[in-house]
């Protein structure tokens, strides 16, 4: 049933849904391994905000385009980005945590949304094997070093250090 932008951002989801041109779309939720590798990634970019010079925002919605409003697990934002409750310009990074339930054609689209958008980094963390990708508009690459990084800032995260060895 399609929705309209408005009753969409005027309701409460819980967990949070994204919309997609005209409908509410469930986001596929993460089981202990995801939800920990979020965790991590959050605790990671807290405690460096200052070298950064960044902000961390777990689940924030991004209005990507009129009819679309996604929803990153982890987005980063510059500290001197001004942003309003929904984020309606380019974050610096946007960070996914693959689920075992998330397709490529989700997360494809999902990317080129962003993309498109103009946030220029998005990182995609696959807690099961863990690694991560990088995604430009120049495309995504598997981050093969075993570092995701992005410039301006130059932040470099060991992949290996975003998982609990415990």
């Amino acid at each position: 049933m399609a929705t309209s932008i408005e009753q969409y951002l005027n309701t409460s989801y819980h967990p949070d849904r994204e919309f997609v041109d005209g409908l509410v779309v469930e986001r596929n939720l993460g089981e202990n391994t995801d939800s920990a590798a979020q965790a991590e990634v959050i605790g990671y970019f807290a405690t460096r905000r200052a070298e950064f010079g960044i902000k961390v925002y777990p689940g924030v919605r991004i209005q990507v385009s009129p009819n679309r409003i996604r929803v990153s697990d982890v987005t980063i934002i510059k500290k001197s980005q001004l942003q309003g409750e929904i984020f309606t310009a380019p974050p610096h990074l946007c960070i996914e945590i693959l689920s075992k339930d998330d397709t490529m054609l989700y997360m494809q689209e999902k990317i080129d949304d962003y993309l498109r958008f103009g946030v220029p980094y998005i990182w995609i963390i696959n807690p099961r094997l863990r690694n991560g990708y990088v995604a430009t508009k120049a495309g995504l690459v598997e981050a093969a070093s075993g570092v995701l990084e992005t410039s301006d800032p130059d932040i470099r995260v060991p992949v290996a250090e975003l998982f609990d060895v415990d």
